[in-house]
């Protein structure tokens, strides 16, 4: 019993010098420490995988109290001073166990240095973990603030239960009892040579097996602890997010009658807005961070990104591509698990699956819109705002996924255009990278990892993610392949830090709530996580949002101001710019300049209603009968002008006008007073203003102008009333008095003149110049004018011996007309005949009715007296007047029209029409240019994001 007492004061001795001299400053208890705080204190935590120093001896002992090498033993017999054996065995026992006591406690106090010096080896042979203390989340650095650990402490083992782990000193006591040996049998060196031999084996093998167990062990307590303290957080971030729901509901109903802030990320986002629609033409380049969220296409991007929104938010296909446009999501904090769109005011209720199918369908929708027309992809972001309790605040974007090979439907430069997308995105140098990774397909099939690495060569902005880890771990052969692609060993890319997360079992009706549980329970059984090729800070989408977000706040506060001094400079560059270019003019923007350019569209078609009733009719008048006295003359007048007595006269007039009523004439006034219409519109919309007047509207003002008339439709009722009048009109044949009369010569003399002078022209133009026009200016006729000119002398030869002619020659007459030229060795066509007789006697017959014009101004009294005996008749001038009757009565009525109704009309549809170009930013782009415009929308830009960014760093030096 002596023995076993002696050997156990050793053992505190041993355990006190081990204690005292392991050079820490000051310990704290073991429960105490973080997760990787106690991987660095305790020596047998499994994450810490660091070598023994090997000795170079032929063998080696081993203590197993403290597991450290012991020095080599050498027992060497007596060379001198030796003398005979005794019998004297009480003595010499005595002797011996003395000596072994000190033998006993020399290997202590060895073993001791040897371990402190042991340990300042391993100590620095840690590396330094305080550059990626950011990885791993706060709230685990500061999970004493939230967790009672004494709680814990007591829960866990006592010493007691230590104890069992400590070494076997019944062992010891047995390898002790060997020694017994070395004092009975044989000679002192050999027995303590075997002794030593001997159990040395037996412990090297009793602590191989008790190492191995150990370290089972306590691998097996540290997961368990590790699920623990994830339990533990889970349920306090589940009630810290039920408490912040219940404060900001009561906020929103108004208990606490104060008017809350915009969050933090809801700033931001406003001020990435306003930069996404700025156009950088002083190479202002957007440096602010977010996070980009890059990958192969299907390796799982929008589902990690929906992990962290907590919602299934995106358009989802088999195979195909999906994310056809940028993406930004910004996520915040709300009382409600809501979404919306930048541009709209509807929110959908993420808790519901209608709202959830609708958003998805939406988005969609805006990917389609935003690719133009042969193409694929578009680079044009769509801008979505997710709010609910719980969510990490953060800006992602996510892009369309990286291919290598167009497939069919695409267009060709599909693999180019998503290139282009994701390196002006990555190569922002304050942008936090996503690499997403998928797990399950070969790594050497990655195409991104080359992509992230050429912009992120560093990895100082780099986050790994490998996604599908359930598979990967289920069709790897080697796990050690996925921890060397979760330590970045595969690839020529670094990074910050390496995550594996799991996005679901490929079921697309999962629900988030579901994918997390089977998460959870995936890392809880995966090998990855036991055999700690994984840590616990590397797993999970929640720690990764964590991880990310911390990451994304440290970028924003390290650069946020040096943008908010570049864009001041910007706006200093314009403003002197203006003032160099445009000292006299307000800075407007295209949409001032807009709402500048309706005002005055506005007045212009007010002041359209304002013309007077005698300028409309004026020139509805003239209008009319330069469309209409064509047919009048030539379809009417003429053929009732041929004919022999007054009776067939008037009755040939009257069928052609009750013809020309009912078919053509209303038309043509309708389309006479649109055309006017249009052409008063139009003066009022170009003429200039002077001094006032501003060219940069004149794009805008014709715009404008077409669609309007484009889009405005006379009343279809208007024919069928202006019908009726005009008949009633034209039925009239009384002329009341002499100056009626008189007005009515005048009309048909102007008519008759106008006629003459064109048919005059065309003869000219038919025989060529004159004699005068030849000698004068060197012309010469040609050989067809010459021909028509000979041609004509014949037929004014014989109308000079019938000036009573008819309209039509005679076929003798043709054929006399044409042997007489050919008498005089003229070749002529019949054909050429009969044209050159309509022009002749054409401008006979005006000539004739014109001198009939001048007899009958002193005709009026016959007219009274209905041509009884008188050889005068004027039914002519009767039918002139009632066209020009007719042409005044309908003047009036489409004026009546005009300025009750159309006009009215026509400023409605410029209002409509103005309405529709102030919601068109493209069109206002289109309309409204130059260096002006461009110049100072910029500088409001500039403005713009310069204030909010100045808000949001105020609000952000106040949250710090």
């Amino acid at each position: 019993m002596w023995r076993l007492h002696r050997a156990a004061v050793a053992c505190e001795v041993c355990q006190s010098l081990v204690k005292h001299s392991s050079g820490i400053k000051g310990s704290l208890p073991l429960q105490k420490l973080h997760l990787v705080s106690r991987s660095i204190y305790h020596s047998h935590h499994p994450t810490l995988k660091l070598q023994r120093p090997q000795f170079r001896t032929s063998f080696h002992q081993f203590s197993s109290l403290t597991n450290l090498p012991l020095r080599k033993l050498k027992l060497s017999p007596i060379k001198y001073g030796y003398q005979p054996r005794r019998n004297f065995w009480p003595a010499r026992l005595a002797a011996r166990l003395l000596k072994l006591r000190y033998l006993i406690l020399g290997s202590a106090v060895g073993g001791g240095y040897t371990a402190k010096k042991t340990f300042d080896q391993w100590k620095d042979m840690i590396p330094d973990l305080s550059d990626y203390k950011w990885i791993v989340p706060d709230i685990v650095w500061e999970i004493d603030e939230y967790i009672d650990l004494e709680k814990i402490r007591k829960a866990l083992p006592n010493s007691e239960d230590l104890a069992k782990l400590a070494p076997d000193f019944d062992k010891i006591v047995e390898s002790l009892s060997l020694l017994k040996d070395f004092f009975t049998t044989g000679s002192p060196g050999e027995t303590a040579f075997r002794a030593t031999d001997h159990g040395s084996e037996s412990d090297k093998h009793y602590r191989k097996v008790t190492d191995k167990e150990k370290i089972d062990q306590l691998q097996e307590e540290l997961l368990h602890t590790q699920l623990k303290y994830q339990r533990i957080l889970e349920r306090l971030e589940k009630e810290n997010k039920e408490l912040r729901k219940l404060v900001l509901q009561k906020d929103d109903k108004g208990i606490h009658h104060r008017k809350l802030k915009k969050s933090l990320i809801d700033m931001y986002s406003e001020v990435l807005d306003v930069l996404s629609d700025y156009d950088a033409s002083y190479n202002t380049q957007d440096h602010l961070p977010r996070v980009v969220v890059v990958g192969d296409q299907s390796a799982g991007k929008t589902s990690v990104l929906e992990m962290i929104a907590q919602a299934r938010i995106f358009p989802r296909g088999s195979g195909e591509m999906m994310t056809r446009s940028p993406v930004k999501v910004t996520l915040s904090e709300g009382p409600h698990h809501v979404a919306l769109f930048k541009d709209s005011s509807r929110e959908f209720d993420l808790t519901k699956e209608e709202d959830l199918a609708a958003l998805r369908h939406e988005i969609e929708l805006r990917m389609r819109k935003n690719v133009k027309e042969g193409c694929t992809v578009s680079p044009e972001t769509i801008s979505l705002n997710v709010k609910g309790p719980g969510l990490q605040r953060m800006v992602l974007v996510d892009l369309p996924g990286v291919i290598n090979t167009v497939t069919s439907g695409m267009a060709p430069d599909t693999k180019e255009t998503i290139f282009s997308i994701s390196k002006a995105y990555m190569q922002n140098p304050n942008a936090i990278i996503l690499c997403i990774q998928d797990g399950s397909v070969d790594a050497e099939r990655s195409i991104v990892t080359d992509l992230v690495s050429q912009m992120d060569p560093h990895g100082r902005r780099t986050i790994f993610v490998l996604t599908k880890v359930d598979l990967a771990e289920k069709n790897v052969a080697s796990p050690s392949r996925i921890q060397q692609i979760i330590e970045g060993k595969l690839f020529p890319m670094k990074a910050l830090g390496y995550f594996a997360v799991v996005t679901g079992k490929g079921n697309s009706s999962e629900s988030i709530e579901a994918i997390r549980e089977y998460e959870e329970e995936f890392f809880q059984n995966s090998k990855l996580l036991k055999t700690s090729m994984l840590k616990a800070h590397q797993v999970t989408t929640r720690n990764l949002s964590l991880a990310v977000s911390d990451c994304f706040w440290k970028m924003v506060r390290e650069s946020v101001e040096q943008q908010a001094d570049s864009f001041k400079a910007t706006r200093f560059n314009l403003e002197t710019e203006w003032k160099n270019n445009y000292p006299r003019l307000r800075e407007l923007d295209r949409n001032e300049l807009f709402e500048k350019a309706k005002n005055e569209i506005l007045d212009e078609v007010i002041s359209l209603s304002q013309v007077t009733p005698k300028h409309w009719e004026e020139i509805l008048q003239q209008s009319l009968w330069e469309r209409v006295s064509t047919h009048v003359i030539e379809n009417i007048y003429l053929p009732a002008a041929q004919t022999m007595n007054s009776g067939t006269f008037n009755t040939t007039v009257d069928i052609k006008l009750k013809q020309w009523t009912d078919k053509q004439l209303p038309n043509k006034a309708v389309e006479v007073a649109w055309e006017t219409l249009q052409e008063e519109f139009s003066r009022f919309m170009t003429e200039p203003k002077g001094k006032e007047h501003d060219d940069i509207f004149d794009k805008l003002k014709e715009a404008v102008k077409e669609e309007s008339i484009k889009r405005h439709k006379w009343n279809d009722f208007a024919e069928d009333s202006l019908r009726v009048i005009q008949h009633n009109a034209l039925e009239d044949r009384s002329i009341s008095d002499k100056q009626q009369w008189d007005a009515a010569i005048y009309f048909m003399e102007e008519a008759l003149q106008a006629r003459l002078k064109d048919t005059e022209n065309a003869i000219e133009n038919m025989i060529g110049p004159d004699w005068k026009k030849r000698w004068l200016y060197w012309k010469n006729r040609t050989q067809e004018q010459f021909v028509h000119n000979e041609t004509k002398n014949e037929l004014e030869k014989m109308l000079k011996c019938n000036e009573e002619h008819p309209a039509y020659l005679a076929s003798d007459e043709i054929t006399t007309v044409r042997k007489n030229l050919e008498s005089r060795g003229v070749e002529v066509d019949p054909s050429l005949i009969k044209d050159t007789w309509h022009q002749v006697y054409r401008r006979h017959f005006l000539k004739t009715a014109l001198n009939h014009c001048n007899l009958c101004r002193r005709g009026f009294y016959y007219y009274q007296r209905h041509f009884v005996d008188s050889e005068l008749e004027c039914n002519d001038v009767v039918l002139f007047w009632r066209i020009q009757r007719m042409l005044a009565i309908t003047a009036n009525t489409l004026r009546q029209q005009l300025t009750n109704t159309e006009v009215r009309r026509l400023e409605k549809n410029v209002k409509e029409v103005l309405e529709d170009f102030a919601e068109d930013s493209e069109k206002k782009v289109k309309l409204l240019t130059g260096k002006r415009v461009q110049l100072a929308e910029d500088l409001k830009k500039v403005r713009e994001i310069q204030e909010k960014l100045d808000a949001f760093i105020e609000a952000l030096h106040q949250e710090k």
